[in-house]
């Protein structure tokens, strides 16, 4: 009985992600403010900041390998091509803020079809 009431439990659960949207907005705002050197004396600014970089940039380097790996067995997945910047942290940071903020608050997608999104849209392949 007890297996049969987690079962139907599960199954009206919605999706609970460990980095929500509104959090990686909060977070990817703090991180703007921090490239446009509107540095905060408050210490969980920097937590915040290095949260969405660090999530950003790990999307980013993630979907490379998997881009590698496919280009290995012939398929090219061409979802976005990075550019070769200098600064490019700040930018992938100022692509999630531009596509968070054509997104409802409160959106219940995950944080990483948003970034993907948002990479996507910004960083397009020419091929």
């Amino acid at each position: 009985m007890k297996r049969l009431l987690w079962l139907i439990a599960a199954l009206f659960v919605t999706p609970a992600y460990a980095y929500t949207a509104d959090e990686l907005r909060g977070d990817c705002r703090t991180a703007e403010a921090l490239y446009d050197d509107q540095k905060s004396g408050d210490p969980h600014d920097a937590i915040r900041s290095a949260r969405c970089i660090a999530y950003v940039a790990g999307f980013a380097d993630g979907f490379a390998v998997g881009d590698y790996l496919a280009d290995k067995v012939g398929i090219r997945l061409n979802a976005f091509c990075l550019p070769k910047d200098a600064d490019l942290s700040a930018r992938l940071v100022r692509a999630v803020n531009a596509h968070l903020d054509r997104q409802p608050p409160g959106s219940t997608a995950s944080t990483a079809n948003l970034v993907a999104g948002a990479l996507s849209r910004s960083f397009p392949c020419r091929e």
